[in-house]
């Protein structure tokens, strides 16, 4: 009778590695390849001497493509459609998956160690891996060849993949077979997709993924590694800035950083539904999110709603006039009285947004409901986006994206403190929502979650990245498109007189 595996009464990995401990090959058929997972049988498989036939072979089946249209073509009928450009783009995509593995979640000196096994493996010919293109091949199975007369071969079949979760995290189902002819026929059915003629060797292409990873042998100098962060890190603000032109009404209104400002937020805003500019005080936020709002009327026929403090009313409805902008102006205390029989804004901008750090509040309820009835874009102003604690920030945020909707990213130092099971199974949140990142009170997972959301700039950085030194007065100075200087004030710090 044969053994059941169902990682729940009886893990299969624990079996799958005594097998492997007296075999002088493997054949291991699988849907999903999980290059950290290869830790769990590395050590094992390092014993194989190498060769053809003193290998593992791994064939990756098709789990996931890129495009409905290239999944038609999977079908292998008489008069089969795959040719080698959509094989090479099949290949292609696959790869990008399994370089993407090595981006995910923190990395570890027992993932990496693991990993440069792998490539190790690879070189010396212990491990082949190939990419089946014949059709898509769900299949599971793990075929171990012995020096053993009474039972050459062993055969493990059914529903796990080659993962951590497959072989022993995740509940599954799987059965030994030891059986002479029907694990010759396991044999054979292997041979004929390791055959095929659409069945790709992918072995130099993952040695060449490791080697290029962090889990790469040689140490990468330091300046590279600074480089490629500030070249992530900079992405969404590259992209802005190629993405959207400013209203001819501003050419002559704003400073070279403020359009870089507007550009970057505008990337956000049509990206995020929501954006936070958050530069501090005098450096022209009101006049930002008036450009912001005039790109989004050209654009896409978006009309405005103001919401102020009373004290702000006037100076918005001058700016509205000024530069032609289809808005109108709300002071934020009539919000509960006006929205019932207010019309739909598709934008809104929201200034002294901090004012609704509490979200139990009834003006923030009466606004996060006109936001989320209208499907509005938001634009929050204020200098100082969060007071005693990052909610702050994060009450903000929900006025305009819910608590569990996929963000992409994840709050990774809360993650390495705690776990993702045990994170999971305290906070009943979702890794990559907002509400993870609400359970995190490291600076960096809120550094990462603002980075999508948030426009900030201080003085001293507009002065050290746009600024121009005046040898003559020994001051720094801005320059208009009209070429007027607008100069930094210097800032002399004065004592009080003490008075008796």
């Amino acid at each position: 009778m044969p053994r059941i595996f169902d990682n729940i009464n009886l893990s299969l990995l624990p079996a799958l590695k005594r097998s492997t401990i007296n075999a002088y090959r493997a054949d291991f058929c699988v849907g999903y390849f999980n290059l950290r997972g290869w830790k769990e049988l590395s050590e094992d498989i390092d014993r194989f001497v190498g060769g053809e036939e003193y290998q593992a072979r791994i064939l990756i089946g098709m789990q996931k493509l890129p495009r409905d249209d290239i999944k038609k073509l999977m079908s292998r009928n008489d008069d089969p459609m795959l040719d080698l450009k959509t094989a090479a783009e099949l290949k292609k995509h696959i790869l990008g998956e399994l370089r993407e593995q090595l981006t995910i979640g923190l990395p570890t000196n027992a993932h990496e160690a693991a990993l440069q096994k792998l490539a190790q493996q690879i070189s010396e010919g212990k491990v082949r891996i190939k990419l089946f293109l014949g059709s898509q091949l769900h299949a599971k199975l793990y075929l171990l060849f012995r020096n053993d007369s009474d039972q050459p071969r062993i055969a493990y079949l059914g529903s796990s993949n080659l993962t951590f979760s497959g072989l022993q995290g995740q509940g599954e189902l799987n059965v030994d077979v030891v059986d002479h002819d029907a694990s010759q026929k396991l044999a054979k059915w292997f041979q004929e997709r390791w055959g095929d003629d659409w069945c790709l060797d992918i072995s130099d292409d993952i040695k060449d993924i490791i080697e290029e990873s962090w889990a790469r042998e040689d140490l990468i100098p330091p300046y590279y590694i600074y480089l490629k962060m500030a070249y992530h890190l900079s992405q969404e603000a590259r992209t802005g800035l190629d993405e959207f032109v400013i209203p001819s009404i501003f050419e002559d209104q704003l400073f070279p950083y403020q359009v870089a400002a507007v550009k970057i937020a505008a990337h956000h805003l049509n990206k995020r539904n929501g954006v936070l500019i958050g530069d501090v005080v005098g450096l022209g936020k009101t006049i930002m999110a008036t450009a912001l709002a005039s790109i989004f009327e050209n654009d896409f026929g978006l009309e405005t709603l103001i919401i102020c403090p009373k004290n702000l009313v006037e100076m918005w409805k001058d700016y509205v006039h000024k530069y032609r902008l289809h808005a109108d102006v709300l002071p934020i205390s009539q919000v509960q009285q006006k929205f019932p029989e207010m019309r739909r804004y598709r934008l809104m901008i929201i200034d002294e947004s901090h004012n609704l750090r509490n979200r139990e509040g009834k003006r923030y309820h009466a606004i996060h409901d006109y936001i989320e009835h209208n499907d509005c874009k938001v634009i929050l102003l204020t200098a100082t986006p969060y007071n005693k604690t990052y909610l702050d920030l994060s009450n903000q945020i929900r006025l305009f994206l819910p608590e569990d909707q996929d963000i992409g990213i994840r709050p990774e130092r809360r993650l390495h403190e705690i776990g993702e099971i045990e994170f999971t199974r305290r906070h009943q949140a979702g890794l990559t929502t907002l509400a993870a990142f609400e359970k995190s009170e490291y600076a960096d997972d809120w550094r990462e979650l603002m980075r999508l959301f948030l426009v900030r700039r201080t003085r001293s950085f507009i002065k050290n990245n746009y600024g121009t030194h005046d040898p003559d007065n020994d001051r720094v100075y801005l320059t208009m498109k009209n070429g007027q200087r607008s100069y930094f004030p210097d800032r002399i710090p004065q004592n009080p007189e003490v008075q008796d």
